[in-house]
Parts: structure tokens; C-alpha cells; sequence
């Protein structure tokens, strides 16, 4: 994706012109989800000299260490995004943290290191606004007006609430955690977001905020745009185990891995049987997803990359994604572990951005309040 244009920082009471298609409010097409969502192509097709009309919500749990999978997936397309001279809200969800965790002792380590792993990729904290979900509170007051408009039996319904449950590894399922799609409409559509780059599994949370803003637009008056997912190219890498790429299943490569520590890694990823590599995702997942890898750090096709190592063997595809990825990730590890030293930056990031965000959560809690006949 390449996006050249020259921006202006938007303000909360400019209006904003959104190119055709990307923030329109449309509903998902019948049979299908491309009103709900776009691919990195799309977008780029879009977005010529529009980006500074954009503006993105995205985030992370801080529960440790940002990996590749995160990478890949989503938040290369961040910089992207903000070089391009988009509007990045880059949220610390802390208090999604306890949804499945009981304790939070490391979240305020966890949480510096985020914000290190967002520099070290390129973020620029002037440009970006970088907080904590704790540290707004007229965002999490907008919890109550949007439960309102979802039901217990569509939140039970949502897949990926259950597939996260089930993770959690938690006898029954907590009130937080069923409620977790409203909290991240919330961080949505707090700052009226038009994207939020996801993998697939999260399209059904996106959906939710799409149904919440609909429906509260629709029963009071419009005050949210309904947002699209802005699906990678690599919505879905593969870790070690052949699973996707998780902390929860230790099969990742932390961005802040050494390269001999990710040259072990993935040594055990696994492959197939076949010698000769290709790259057919549908049929041969594993192999596909270290071609992929590979590709993505080069800054080249998949197919050329397995065409080239061809009979080479998993040996020669490991070497190279090794190579591909310690090359790649060096300039980026090397500043993490410069900023990783400073914690009063790192802190004093994170309360500027709480100043922005809460600037911006009152205003839409106002709006919010005015369109339900409670300005009083």
C-alpha cells in the first residue's frame, strides 16, 4: 500500500469528507461483508490524497510482549495509516485486562512496554494519541447508553466472545467479558472512528459496534459514523505450533526477540512433507504462512518468494524467513531497546494522549447526552 499525501492535523469540530465507500454508513452488502470492511488494496484505492480525512481507532491488551502476528497484522499498517497522514487513536486497553485475568500486577509494565513497541515501529506520538483506556473516564461512561442498545442473547451469540472465553480457561463466563464488544464500541466510537485494522476473528466485534451505532443513531439522532475493519494482508500468522500467533499460546516471535532467540523459534515452526515449496494457503497453511512471513518483510510477492526457493526444502524457506525477519525487525528492536529505558517518556506519552482522548470522549459524551434529552 502507498499513500503519499501531505496533511493537517484534524480537530473534533472540523467536518470530515470521507472518500466514497470508506465511512459512509453503509450497511454490510446482503450476502456479504465488503460494505463492512476493506482489504489493505482497497484502501489503498481509496485513500489517495484522502488519508488526512481518515480517522482510526486501534489498540492492544497489555498482557506482554507485541509479536509478529501483531506486526503483520496490524500494526505496519498503523504507520502506514499516520504517515499517510491519517488520525491515529492507539488505545492501552488496560481495563480489558481483567476481562479474562485476575490479576493486573504487570499491567503498568505491560503497558510502558506497548507504548515503547508503538515508537520503536515508527508512531510518532505527535501525530498519534496514545493513552490508556483507565485514564479517560467519559469513555467508559458511554458504556451505559450503548448496553442499552444490545441484547444479552446477541452478545452470548458472538463468536468471538466465545472462543475467548473458552481460552480464559474460566468456569463461567464474567459479566465484563460478555459485555467486552460493547467496551470496544466504546473505544470506537468514543473518538468516531471510520477504521479499526483487524484480523478476521475480530469482525464480529466490529459488528456489534456497527449495530450499536446504527441502532443509537436510528433511535435518537446521528452522532456515530459506523466504522469499517481494515482486513492486512496477513490477517492471521501462523506461530510455532501451527495455531495463530498468541501470547496465550506461546508460539510467538516478540518483536523485542534477539536474533538467535528467533532463529530457534522458528526453526520448530511447522511444514509439510513436500519438498518443494509453494504457496497455496488453502492447502498447505504452514509452509504458506513462513512464504508469507518472508514476503511481508521483504516487501515482496509470496508466490515469487516460494518460486524462488523452490525445491530448496523447509530448511532453505526457515533460513530465509530467518533472515527476512531479523533484517526487517533490527532497526526496530534496536529502538525499543533505547526507549525501553526511559519510563518517565513512556509515561509522560500516555498522559498527553489522556489529555486528547478525554478532550475527545466529553465532547461525544455531550453529543451523547444532548441527542438522549439528558443535557441537563
Amino acid at each position: 500500500m502507498d499513500i503519499t499525501v501531505e496533511v493537517p492535523t484534524n480537530t473534533a469540530d472540523q467536518p470530515r469528507v470521507f472518500p466514497p465507500g470508506v465511512a459512509d454508513g453503509a450497511h454490510p452488502a446482503p450476502g456479504g461483508e465488503s460494505a463492512a470492511h476493506l482489504t489493505e488494496a482497497e484502501l489503498a484505492g481509496q485513500l489517495i490524497g484522502d488519508a488526512r480525512q481518515i480517522r482510526v481507532l486501534t489498540g492492544d491488551r497489555p498482557t506482554g510482549a507485541l509479536h509478529l502476528g501483531h506486526y503483520l497484522g496490524s500494526l505496519r499498517n498503523r504507520v502506514r495509516l499516520a504517515d499517510a497522514g491519517a488520525e491515529l487513536f492507539v488505545l492501552v486497553a488496560d481495563y480489558q485486562v481483567i476481562t479474562d485475568r485476575d490479576a493486573s500486577a504487570s499491567i503498568a509494565d505491560h503497558a510502558g512496554g506497548l507504548v515503547a513497541d508503538y515508537l520503536a515501529i515508527g508512531l510518532d506520538p505527535a501525530r498519534s494519541t496514545i493513552f490508556a483506556h483507565s485514564a479517560v473516564p467519559a469513555l467508559n461512561q458511554l458504556l451505559l447508553p450503548l448496553m442499552s442498545l444490545i441484547s444479552v442473547p446477541e452478545l452470548e451469540r458472538n463468536p468471538t466472545t466465545k472462543a475467548e472465553a473458552a481460552a480464559s480457561g474460566r468456569p463461567a463466563l464474567s459479566a465484563l467479558m460478555l459485555t467486552y464488544p460493547v467496551h470496544q464500541a466504546a473505544d470506537i466510537l468514543f473518538c468516531r472512528a471510520d477504521l479499526v485494522p483487524v484480523g478476521k476473528d475480530q469482525l464480529p466485534h466490529l459488528e456489534v459496534t456497527r449495530t450499536v451505532a446504527r441502532r443509537f443513531n436510528t433511535r435518537y439522532t446521528p452522532v456515530f459514523t459506523e466504522p469499517k475493519a481494515l482486513i492486512s494482508d496477513a490477517p492471521s500468522v501462523l506461530g510455532s505450533d501451527g495455531h495463530k500467533m498468541s501470547k496465550s499460546h506461546g508460539n510467538t516471535i516478540a518483536l523485542q526477540a534477539g536474533a538467535d532467540e528467533t532463529a530457534a523459534i522458528i526453526k520448530g515452526f511447522k511444514t509439510d512433507t513436500d519438498r518443494h515449496i509453494t504457496y497455496d494457503p488453502e492447502h498447505r497453511p504452514e509452509v504458506s504462512n513462513l512464504v508469507l512471513i518472508t514476503a511481508l518483510c521483504r516487501g515482496e510477492d509470496p508466490r515469487a518468494v516460494a518460486e524462488r526457493i523452490g525445491s530448496g526444502g523447509a530448511a532453505a524457506l526457515k533460513q530465509a524467513a530467518t533472515e527476512a525477519v531479523n533484517e526487517h525487525l533490527r532497526p526496530i528492536r534496536a529502538r525499543r531497546a533505547e526507549l525501553a529505558g526511559d519510563r518517565g517518556y513512556l509515561s509522560a506519552i500516555l498522559r498527553r494522549g489522556a489529555e486528547r482522548a478525554t478532550g475527545e470522549a466529553e465532547a461525544t459524551l455531550a453529543r451523547v447526552r444532548e441527542a438522549m434529552g439528558m443535557a441537563y
